[in-house]
């Protein structure tokens, strides 16, 4: 499909595990609870901190019904085989003329669990730009996410989110590996689909033009994302300064993932499928938790072949501040493997 007759879409603007490595974590199982627990009082309060803060009626309504259907859920625990069997396709008609608050009204506000999983093919120095694609085969989707800091209650206006995902046959550009694609192309390092880096707005949204991703071996079809706070934009399009966040990965749901392996160039893919219930990041994420960090979808056309709309609402601590381990570094003279 053609994504220039989508650009009136005035939406709001949002691995490890391949083989042989696994990236830890530094966070144990009870301070994983602890942060969920306090994230879900917070998120609580929510509907109260607006009112009183008498924001604009936008981004009022459209965070107030969010806070309202998460609560609608009774907050309880959920664990992975109800997260990985829920269905996130919307029954919404994505249209052209479709607004931020009926879009974002009808989303769940997801917590996420702090210092998720980085993989080990982030690179660091990527440009800050909306369209990634370059040209790669593979199924369009608009990812639209919104950033919500659970101690405030407010949009965080002026993170970077970060993000990147492997093609549509499991591999990932910028980065020299023998555990991605053909790991004697050097030239590979110099490659930047499919990653970059985007701004939010004043209600705490940015958007990004990708492909579907495909899938390699030992992991579900995911899409990672570091969220930078404090950082400033450079003349070259790089970020310097601020802290990291967030650091994580989002998934779609299984049958989802089923419709678009079926297809081309997706279904060349020789490599096992690890489906959701089976991914140890989905099971991390998800089990005895309050976490759903899974996509909201609906088609943009009559089938999956015409492109997907995704998006989905973070509740995240903008003050936390982690470490982010690179595979590699852009630079101006290209890719530098670390």
């Amino acid at each position: 499909m053609q994504f220039g007759k989508l650009a009136l879409l005035a939406m709001a603007g949002l691995a490890i595990g391949h083989p042989g490595v696994h990236e830890p974590t530094s966070y144990d199982a009870v301070s994983k609870k602890s942060f969920l627990h306090s994230a879900k009082r917070s998120l609580n309060l929510c509907a109260d901190h607006l009112e009183r803060r008498g924001v604009n009626a936008r981004a009022k309504a459209r965070r107030a019904a969010t806070v309202a259907k998460y609560q609608k859920r009774g907050m309880v625990v959920r664990d992975t085989d109800k997260v990985v069997n829920t269905s996130h396709h919307s029954s919404l008609t994505v249209t052209p003329n479709t607004s931020e608050s009926e879009l974002f009204s009808k989303n769940p506000v997801c917590i996420l669990a702090p210092e998720g999983e980085v993989g080990p093919f982030w690179v660091k120095g990527e440009l800050v730009r909306s369209d990634i694609r370059d040209g790669e085969d593979g199924i369009p989707i608009i990812l639209d996410g919104q950033f919500i800091d659970i101690n405030t209650c407010e949009p965080i206006q002026d993170l970077y989110w970060d993000v990147w995902n492997c093609n549509s046959t499991g591999v990932y550009s910028g980065v020299q590996s023998s555990m991605n694609g053909n790991g004697d192309d050097a030239t590979n390092l110099d490659k930047i689909s499919l990653r970059g880096i985007q701004k939010t707005n004043a209600d705490g949204v940015a958007q990004f033009k990708t492909i579907f991703p495909g899938h390699y071996d030992g992991r579900t079809t995911h899409i990672h994302v570091i969220a930078h706070v404090g950082a400033q934009e450079q003349a070259n399009k790089t970020l310097s300064g601020g802290h990291v966040a967030h650091i994580g990965q989002l998934f779609f749901d299984q049958d989802l993932i089923t419709q678009v392996e079926n297809t081309y160039p997706y279904n060349t893919n020789t490599v096992s499928i690890t489906e959701n219930a089976d991914d140890h990041v989905v099971i991390v994420e998800t089990e005895d938790s309050n976490s759903d960090p899974f996509f909201e979808y609906a088609l943009l056309g009559e089938t999956v072949e015409d492109g997907l709309f995704a998006w989905i609402t973070l509740g995240v601590n903008a003050s936390a501040s982690y470490e982010a381990s690179s595979a590699a570094t852009l630079t101006s003279s290209g890719g530098v493997s670390e």
